[in-house]
């Protein structure tokens, strides 16, 4: 069982370019960690530079194969996460991926709760006809990087809405089942058109 009172380190940097298909670049340096307390592989995501006096930006991004990699258009994720790095390159600060597919649930388990989606359900009762919870996630691990890496959270900053009538019923789900804070007037008119 893991101890989750310990403290993680860092293991490793290593410097990447990312290059995404919208052919937005930026270089990145990744951080590997020992001692997180669900001894899963997440990883820290530094990019750009803080200002002297600034605060810098942190995204905690839950892994999403289908749409980080695939571009799936079912949910905002990949969007999600090509904002948040142009952002906190910009102004300089560290995205955590975090690897938490489905909110938790895996990637199997997803993909059935698509499925029941297709059939009628939104993604919590989805979640919940498989007998998962709607919500598995823990963000243990990411206090442990944060503190790592000598970073103390100030302030939440909303990312932009990325909805689409592929994802609307999924956005609108999260807003009321969950009390996202997202714009309903935008999800009605997707919803409408």
């Amino acid at each position: 069982m893991p101890d989750f009172t310990a403290a993680a380190t860092q293991r490793a940097r290593v410097r990447v370019p990312l290059r995404f298909q919208d052919g937005y670049r930026a270089d990145a340096e990744l951080v590997t960690f020992h001692g997180l307390a669900d001894g899963l592989e997440h990883i820290a995501v530094v990019l750009g530079d803080p200002a002297p006096g600034t605060t810098p930006l942190v995204r905690l991004h839950s892994e999403c194969l289908t749409g980080d990699v695939f571009g799936s258009a079912r949910c905002d994720c990949g969007p999600q996460l090509r904002e948040a790095v142009e952002r906190i390159a910009e102004r300089g600060g560290v995205l955590l991926y975090l690897r938490q597919e489905g909110r938790g649930i895996g990637l199997y388990n997803k993909l059935d709760a698509y499925a029941l989606q297709d059939q009628g359900l939104d993604t919590y009762a989805a979640n919940a006809a498989l007998g998962l919870p709607e919500d598995a996630r823990d963000y243990t691990a990411a206090a442990q990087m944060l503190t790592a890496l000598g970073i103390e959270v100030r302030d939440r900053v909303p990312t932009g809405v990325f909805a689409t009538p592929d994802n609307v019923r999924y956005l609108r789900a999260k807003v009321l089942q969950t009390q996202h804070t997202l714009p309903l007037g935008d999800l009605a008119e997707l919803n409408a058109g």
